[in-house]
This record gives C-alpha cells, sequence and structure tokens, in this order.
C-alpha cells in the first residue's frame, strides 16, 4: 500500500482537524441561533372579556385570536387588581407585596432594587433586551427600565399618560417627543429592534398603555364604534358608560391590528418559528362592560378584576389549538419562559410563581392542587382549581357559578379550610409592612448621567396645587406666592456637578419669576426668562371625559449648574421673586452629570 509523503500527512491531518473544528463551530453557531426570541405583549386596562376569542361578539380581534389558534391558551390566568402590581409580579416571578409595591404612583410603584427581573436574567443569558411602553415600577435610576435589564427603553415609565398623540415620552432617560398614536409609535420600536440583525436572540417586553384612559383612539377605529349597537352586556348594563365603552373596544381593536404588525413581521424576517409570543393583560376591565359574567373589574379582588387571558406561541414547539385548564398567574411567567429558553434565572430570591413550560408544551402536569392568591390594598382572594374564596371567606365554584353568587364554604368545609389556610399565611408571611416605605427618591446614581423628576413625585408646600388627585401624568399650577414650594424627599447617591433643565409654562406677562433649587447646602437660582403659554391639551381627542389631568404643550429651560454632595436630603424648588400673577405651571425637572 502507497503511502503519502510525511508533509502531505501531517497536511492531511490538519486539514481533517480544521474540518472538525469548523463543523463544531458550525454546529455551535446553530444551537445558538436556535434559542429562541421572545416577545411579551402586556396590554392595560383589557379585560378577560375584550377579545373575540373569548365569546365577545362585540368587537373582533383575529390577530390576537391568531395565537390562540396556533399555540396555547390559558383558561384560567390570573394577574392583580391593577397596573404596577401585576408588572411587578410578571418581572419578578414573585408576589408583588414581597417587592416594595403597595400603589400605582408617588413612588409607591417601585419596584425594591434587591429584586431581580426577567430582564435581568434574559440579558444575563446573552439576549437584547428591550422595553417599549409603560414602564410603572419606578423612573429615577436603578429603578429605570435601564437599571432592571433592558438595554433599550423608550415609552413612560408613569402609571398613565395625558395625551396619546405625539406626546413627551422618554428614550433611555432622554426626553424625546413621540411619533403619532402611541400604541403604533411603540409597535413602530418594537419591530425596528426585532429587525436588527444580530447574533444575539431578543426579548422584548411590550407593555402597551391602552385600553387605559384617557379614552383616545384614531378615527379608523373609532368610527366603527361611535354608532355601533352593541349586542353584548355587563351583568349590571344599566352601569355601562356606552361612550366608554365604546372607545375601549375601539382602542382593542387598534391593539389587536398592532400585533398583527409584530406577527408579520416575525413572519417576514424568518423569526417566526423561532420566537415565543407571549400576550396578556395587567388587570380586569376599565369598565362596567360584558365579561363572561364574572363578578368586579378592575381594582377587585374577585374573578372578574384579576381573569386575564394568557396566550402563547411556538410554532413546531406548542400544540397549536392546544388548551390549558390548570390555573396559570403572571407568577409564572419569568421562571416558565426562562426554562422554555433553556437559560438559568438570575433569581436569587424563591419564586412564587412555577414553572409551566410541560402545561404550554402539552405534557401533562397536574397543577390542581396549587393556591394563587389575588392581593390589593389588603383585600385577598385565593384560588384553587375551580373555586376561589373572596375576601369576606365566601367560597364559590367558578365552572358552575361564575358570577359568584351562590357561598358553597359550608358546603365544601375541606376547600374552605385550605383556602383560608392559604390566605392567612399569605397576610402572616407576605403583607406585614409593605406599605410602610420609608425609601427616599434615588436621585444623581453614579452609573446613569439622567434623573428625571416630575411633579408626580412632589409634594406642594403652601397655595401650589397638583392639577389632578391622580398624580400620574400630573403637573403644578397656582404657583402664586414665595412662601410656595415643592419638594422630594431625595438620596443623591454620586456628589457631583449637575446640570438642571426645568419643564414649564408660564403665561405671557408672567415671566421673570426668579427661582431657587436647593438641596441640603447647595443652591442654584435662575429666572423664568420666557413665558411659553400653553393651553390645556387632550380635551380635543377624548371620545369620553377624562377623570385624570390634561396635559400642555410643554418647553424647557437650562436653570444653571448645581453641586450636589451625596446624601439624604429635600429637594426643594421655590420662587424668591414673583412680578407678575403666577410663578410657571410645573411638570418636570431633569438633572444631567456635567
Amino acid at each position: 500500500m502507497s503511502r503519502l509523503p510525511l508533509s502531505d500527512r501531517l497536511l492531511s491531518k490538519l486539514l481533517a482537524v480544521l474540518f472538525v473544528m469548523a463543523l463544531c463551530h458550525s454546529q455551535l453557531g446553530t444551537v445558538i441561533a436556535q434559542k429562541p426570541n421572545v416577545l411579551v405583549i402586556l396590554t392595560d386596562d383589557q379585560g378577560w372579556g375584550d377579545l373575540s376569542l373569548n365569546g365577545n361578539t362585540n368587537l373582533s380581534t383575529p390577530n390576537i385570536d391568531q395565537l390562540a389558534t396556533d399555540g396555547a391558551s390559558f383558561d384560567r390566568f390570573y394577574v392583580c387588581p391593577v397596573c404596577s402590581p401585576t408588572r411587578a409580579e410578571f418581572l419578578t416571578g414573585r408576589y408583588h407585596p414581597r417587592g416594595g409595591v403597595y400603589s400605582t404612583s408617588a413612588g409607591g410603584e417601585r419596584l425594591d432594587l434587591d429584586e431581580k427581573t426577567i430582564g435581568d436574567t434574559f440579558k444575563s443569558a446573552g439576549y437584547r433586551t428591550a422595553a417599549f411602553g409603560k414602564w410603572h415600577n419606578g423612573m429615577q435610576y436603578p429603578y429605570h427600565p435601564n437599571g432592571r435589564g433592558f438595554d433599550e427603553y423608550y415609552g413612560f415609565c408613569s402609571g398613565h399618560w395625558g395625551h396619546y398623540w405625539s406626546p413627551m415620552l422618554e428614550h433611555n432617560g432622554e426626553i424625546v417627543q413621540g411619533k403619532g398614536f402611541i400604541i403604533d409609535d411603540l409597535t413602530d420600536h418594537a419591530i425596528d429592534f426585532m429587525k436588527q440583525e444580530s447574533e444575539e436572540p431578543f426579548f422584548v417586553y411590550l407593555p402597551y398603555n391602552t385600553p387605559h384612559s384617557p379614552m383616545q383612539v384614531p378615527d379608523r377605529w373609532w368610527n366603527k364604534f361611535k354608532d355601533a349597537d352593541l349586542k353584548l352586556h355587563n351583568r349590571d348594563p344599566k352601569k355601562e358608560n356606552q361612550q366608554h365603552l365604546r372607545a375601549a373596544l375601539a382602542m382593542c381593536e387598534n391593539i389587536d391590528w398592532n400585533v398583527g404588525r409584530l406577527l408579520k413581521t416575525l413572519q417576514e424576517t424568518g423569526k417566526q418559528n423561532n420566537t415565543i409570543v407571549v400576550y396578556f393583560c395587567d388587570n380586569g376591565p376599565n369598565g362596567v362592560r360584558w365579561n363572561g359574567g364574572m363578578k368586579g373589574r378592575k381594582g377587585s379582588t374577585d374573578e372578574g378584576g384579576v381573569r386575564s387571558p394568557c396566550l402563547f406561541r411556538w410554532p413546531e414547539k406548542i400544540p397549536a389549538g392546544l388548551k390549558i385548564r390548570d390555573n396559570g398567574a403572571a407568577i409564572d411567567l419569568h421562571p416558565t419562559l426562562a426554562s422554555m429558553a433553556g437559560i438559568r434565572t438570575v433569581n436569587d430570591k424563591p419564586f412564587d410563581g412555577i414553572d409551566l413550560t410541560q402545561l404550554i408544551r402539552g405534557v401533562s402536569q397536574n397543577t390542581t392542587d396549587r393556591v394563587i392568591v389575588s392581593h390589593w390594598r389588603n383585600r385577598i382572594s385565593a384560588k384553587l382549581d375551580s373555586y376561589r374564596m373572596d375576601t369576606a371567606g365566601k367560597l364559590y365554584e367558578l365552572d358552575a357559578d361564575p358570577g359568584q353568587y351562590k357561598d358553597i364554604s359550608d358546603i365544601k368545609t375541606e376547600v374552605a379550610a385550605t383556602l383560608k389556610a392559604a390566605i392567612d399565611k399569605f397576610k402572616a408571611e407576605v403583607t406585614p409592612g409593605y406599605d410602610d416605605d420609608q425609601r427616599p427618591f434615588v436621585i444623581a446614581h453614579p452609573d446613569y448621567p439622567l434623573t428625571q423628576i416630575p411633579a408626580r413625585d412632589g409634594k406642594a408646600i403652601g397655595g401650589i396645587k397638583r392639577s389632578n388627585r391622580f398624580p400620574n401624568s400630573s403637573f403644578f399650577t397656582n404657583w402664586t406666592n414665595t412662601e410656595d414650594s415643592i419638594t422630594w424627599d431625595s438620596e443623591v447617591l454620586s456628589s457631583g456637578t449637575y446640570e438642571v433643565e426645568i419643564y414649564y409654562s408660564c403665561p405671557e406677562g408672567d415671566e421673570g419669576s426668579e427661582i431657587e433649587l436647593s438641596f441640603n447646602d447647595s443652591t442654584l437660582s435662575g429666572r423664568v426668562s420666557k413665558a411659553h403659554p400653553s393651553d390645556l391639551v387632550g380635551a380635543a381627542e377624548d371620545r369620553y371625559d377624562r377623570a385624570e389631568s390634561y396635559e400642555q404643550n410643554w418647553t424647557s429651560m437650562k436653570l444653571g449648574q448645581i453641586r450636589l454632595a451625596a446624601g439624604t436630603g429635600t429637594l426643594k424648588l421655590r420662587a424668591t421673586r414673583i412680578p407678575g400673577n403666577t410663578v410657571m405651571d410645573f411638570r418636570l425637572m431633569m438633572l444631567r452629570r456635567k
């Protein structure tokens, strides 16, 4: 047998080694490429009954319905009665009181900094992470999305917003102006992010802010509903407000159209089969409308206040049309999505949620003995299989009695005892002290150059008034006296020099007020040198009279630079001279590290 020369044999072996290395690299690349993308869509104040897939013939939501046709849908999935707690439970996989979330505004919506989020988990696993929309779990870094595992953020951090057409928003801490109707705009940003060419998979969190009020929606959707004769009604139809109801349905159809745009993008980019899409809502409906005859709406711990649709699509991984009877909850999404993606969570605290991957993949997983607790402002209910115990201790079997009319606690005594014990345990272990908030507002963090300090988080001293009793998208007005001031209980984390910018309006003839910003021993004086008159904005676009504050067309001015020393204290804004009738209407202040 002839043999190759030594040099040829060495060359042949080298080529073989290089071939194997290339093959391994190719296979490794395939494995990396197969790590799934994740798109999580969360809507705001949309109830279980606000989808045609759940039997509502008053509207049509074909794109959202298609997620259920193509994948798995939970029959019973549970969230919190209001916005910020549900967001906290999704982010952490833990009941919201554990993370210090006890309110929807003025700091009570902040998620404690020792909690790890789903953004942290996916970012640590090499994902490109982004959030677009209503954050509602803290504004100042590191409560800000950029400090909670999300590389990219566009939207607003407050609990609701005052105007939905080209509003003032933020992009990674910078104040920007939105483009067009806000839901369309948020979707545009999500689409752009998903289209980016990258070897890294994406994790996109898309928390829409509709159909939360103000009830604003483009004519394209409103025109279908403005005079519609609706066939399905609430269990108490006399309490329905037809204009509010119609606006909500129109907003839901706008959401559906945008979901269709997202799904089309996944298909066109070839990412459809390797993307997990999740769709759910943050609480029950924000008005009296058809909701399957259930008792309760937003704010209630009854079934109608906490039951949400939850849809999972992952082609070729999740059986099409799978209907899941087991109970699921927002607390399950962090551990479940991490498991489905094949990554480890970075959570160093025990989850309250469980991994539901087997259920969603169509494999039997018995969770019928599981209790899910619903809580808001010390109203507590609990769910076990098909039973719910309400906050008054009454027990209902929801398959037979979805409206919670018949108390069966004296019949199903063992079930009642189990749920009562779970509620008592929750009260003893989860809720004590959760709303005793001693956290100052964190400003001037060393890892972030910007701090947004809104009127929402401030306190008015003297005659200054808040524009509305709901703080989230409000401003301060009636500033007419040098004894008046606006204060924030604050903690400066990093000593340094900061440029101060104020967003305001001021009538013609009232310009010229001299103002002072102080924090402990530091002061900065400036002058409102330019008038900027503005009417209230938003009423013309409202389909129904709002309860929240209107907006204005704000402008900004540079007040100057202030040297801040690290420590706690009171940040105070006051006027030292008022030559006109008023100082300004104040919306927010921005600190920028120099």
